[in-house]
């Protein structure tokens, strides 16, 4: 199947589900369609199934990425992995404080989603204190009196490096990279935005999302890369 065959089985179960999402979860590695001598993807029954698994436990279950991929690594290796919403694959559970259900993998895939200080908060994981210092640094912005969906990965992003010795102060440096790279694509979208033909916007739109989505793959290459000689000094 083409990934367009894949997008036509999919989307009635998940109507927002693109092609820019589907090829995001094969550049986060969740899926692995074979290529053809000329580099087009191949999806078959398997690829469109472990699809639907990650829809679904996004969706319905609120489940970050990062859960998912546990889930589905244990799958692969032949473990007994419970069903979805039933825990994590792998360890016992952490102990967890009440929280307010919120999405709990926002995106700007999403970018209808608005939380509320305190979804926020307790969404990420966070104390007040550091979404305080997240946005006096610029990383996390309130329109009037919500945050949108990025806000949740920015501030989980940022607890989760606190825990390596980063401070937000730290963070000010990819931020200004961030702000660089959403610059530049912005420029080269910019040529589709002009047209006035019908969805031109909605092109322009599933180009800047691809494009970042490369963006960060060569990013996290070139910083593989830069670690590498370093360590091998």
């Amino acid at each position: 199947m083409t990934i367009g065959d894949v997008l036509g089985l999919l989307r009635p179960e998940f109507p927002d589900i693109t092609i820019s999402k589907i090829r995001f979860l094969e550049s986060e590695g969740l899926v692995e369609p074979q290529r053809s001598p000329s580099g087009y993807r191949k999806f078959g029954d398997a690829d469109v199934e472990r699809l639907r698994f990650v829809l679904t436990a996004q969706r319905d279950h609120y489940m970050p990425l990062r859960v998912i991929r546990q889930h589905l690594e244990a799958r692969d290796r032949g473990e007994n992995v419970p069903p979805l919403g039933s825990g994590h694959p792998a360890g016992p559970a952490a102990p967890r404080r009440p929280r307010t259900l919120v999405a709990a993998d926002t995106t700007a895939e999403d970018p209808a989603v608005r939380l509320t200080r305190r979804q926020l908060v307790d969404g990420a994981g966070i104390d007040d204190a550091l979404l305080t210092r997240l946005e006096e640094y610029g990383l996390v912005r309130r329109t009037g009196a919500h945050y949108e969906g990025d806000a949740l990965s920015i501030a989980r992003a940022a607890a989760a490096l606190g825990e390596f010795g980063f401070e937000v102060r730290h963070l000010r440096a990819v931020k200004a990279a961030a702000d660089r790279q959403a610059g530049l694509i912005e420029q080269m979208v910019a040529p589709q935005l002009r047209r006035r033909s019908q969805g031109a916007h909605e092109q322009a739109a599933e180009t800047a999302r691809e494009i970042a989505a490369l963006s960060v793959r060569l990013h996290a290459a070139l910083v593989d890369a830069g670690i590498r000689e370093s360590l091998d000094r």
